[in-house]
């Protein structure tokens, strides 16, 4: 059996294989950030498809930090029976479902939120503009209502939950010195750089208890001018591993970062899988927790290969789930062809158009027959 049908477990939370959804935006959602039966029956078809574990697209923990049109939302208590449906439909298939959690900072939306955007430091042309550079004790309200949301997943039923510090969202924005020009204990080299993401980590630790599994998504680098680098993000994620997270997914890139985003195109080739495979070797070696990558796999002979040679504990999919919700049951059965995304991103515009993710390229191919 391939190491990838290996069973394990994070912080008790057991997985009948090494197989992660990563977090995507599904833009399923109601314009509150409730949940639909469209998300359910996508986040179900996963589960029945195989994957491991399944963490659900960012869920914004404050109505300022809303960053996309019909993103999850977990700020309120009235938001939690939708939240439950989630749950149950992947356990009932023998899935695992975490609840990732963000705040967008400078990517909120204004239109979505009718708030003025919450940034990390001020900038040049900030008292011209709606920004507002956040006070030590917006941290500490946005450190709770992380931890809020935290609790209410718990409550639910979700198996753990992740802290979405990647991509240039807040916690990222932090971390990230092209943000964070701070002059106070947040800003300045990467132990206070990084004390936002701890603060948030200590609040919901307190808020879910010790035995119950946070995870946290890290860049391994922003791969732009002054921003944040491999060595600062391996410091970020010692630290959040000395603090007790339970593992770690390793990405990069901003979502405006171009042709070093974090979902590149044009990945024909298996050497232009894995695009942060050197990184989390490094990243690895350095921080002791279990480590799941993200970045353009599509093979499978690639993923087996990152997890027997040590680049990873897990291996983390975005994209393909989109055009394949079945791909592990399929790898499972002994037909390892590569997956069938072809990286060309348009899932993401046809999702905004059509109130939900989907794979214009498999539409398209289905209309020409």
């Amino acid at each position: 059996m391939s190491v990838l049908f290996e069973s394990s477990a994070i912080k008790g939370m057991t997985l009948k294989n090494r197989f992660v959804r990563s977090a995507t935006w599904e833009g399923m959602a109601t314009p509150d950030g409730e949940v639909t039966p469209q998300l359910v029956e996508t986040l179900e078809a996963l589960a029945q498809g195989g994957v491991g574990l399944i963490i659900t697209g960012q869920a914004y923990v404050r109505p300022d930090g809303h960053a996309a049109p019909r993103q999850l939302g977990a700020y309120r208590d009235d938001l939690v029976d939708g939240l439950r449906r989630l749950t149950e439909a992947v356990h009932k298939c023998d899935g695992r479902i975490v609840l990732q959690i963000a705040h967008g900072g400078c990517l909120t939306s204004e239109k979505l939120t009718g708030q003025p955007l919450r940034v990390v430091s001020d900038f040049e042309g900030l008292s011209k503009s709606t920004c507002r550079e956040m006070t030590v004790g917006d941290i500490g309200e946005i450190a709770q209502s992380f931890a809020d949301a935290a609790a209410r997943a718990k409550g639910v039923g979700f198996d753990g939950v992740q802290l979405h510090a990647a991509h240039g969202y807040l916690l990222s924005q932090f971390l990230s010195p092209r943000f964070n020009r701070r002059q106070d204990e947040y800003g300045g080299d990467i132990v206070n750089r990084a004390r936002a993401v701890l603060d948030v980590y200590h609040a919901v630790r307190k808020a879910v208890g010790a035995a119950y599994p946070i995870v946290a998504k890290l860049n391994c680098g922003d791969f732009i001018e002054n921003g944040l680098t491999l060595e600062d993000a391996t410091q970020a994620g010692s630290m959040l591993a000395h603090a007790g997270i339970d593992a770690i997914e390793l990405s990069g890139g901003l979502l405006n970062g171009g042709a070093l985003s974090p979902s590149r195109l044009g990945i024909t080739t298996e050497d232009k899988e894995a695009y942060f495979r050197e990184e989390a070797r490094s990243f690895k070696k350095a921080v002791d927790v279990p480590l799941m990558l993200v970045g353009g796999i599509r093979s499978f002979s690639v993923a087996e290969r990152l997890v027997e040679q040590g680049y990873a504990d897990y291996i983390s999919l975005s994209r393909p789930f989109i055009r394949e919700p079945n791909l592990i049951n399929r790898w499972k059965s002994g037909d390892h062809n590569k997956a069938e995304c072809l990286s060309d991103n348009l899932c993401f515009g046809a999702g905004l158009k059509a109130g939900g993710i989907y794979c214009e390229t498999e539409k398209r191919q289905k209309n020409a027959l």
